[in-house]
């Protein structure tokens, strides 16, 4: 039985959501991931089994589907004028 670990919600749903993972300063993108997600707030839980997968997919000899080219931004908090 479900139990958000977060708002004690017993409501969940499944999806299949995308995520990014850094490891070594590279960004890595896996799409079509299947968790179980509370539908009050929203957290997303990862089954052991699937969190294996990805961790074999990262780390082992998998090749990827495609590349792609992010853009990146570094946030720049505004100073204060005096």
């Amino acid at each position: 039985m479900f139990k958000c670990h977060v708002c004690n919600s017993e409501d969940c749903h499944q999806e299949l959501i995308n995520e990014i993972f850094q490891i070594d300063g590279k960004f890595y993108l896996v799409e079509k991931i299947p968790v179980t997600a509370c539908s009050h707030c929203g957290e997303e839980i990862f089954s052991r089994e699937t969190t294996e997968r990805i961790r074999v997919m990262l780390h082992g000899e998998t090749q990827p589907l495609k590349s792609i080219s992010v853009d990146v931004f570094a946030y720049q908090p505004e100073s204060k004028a005096s």
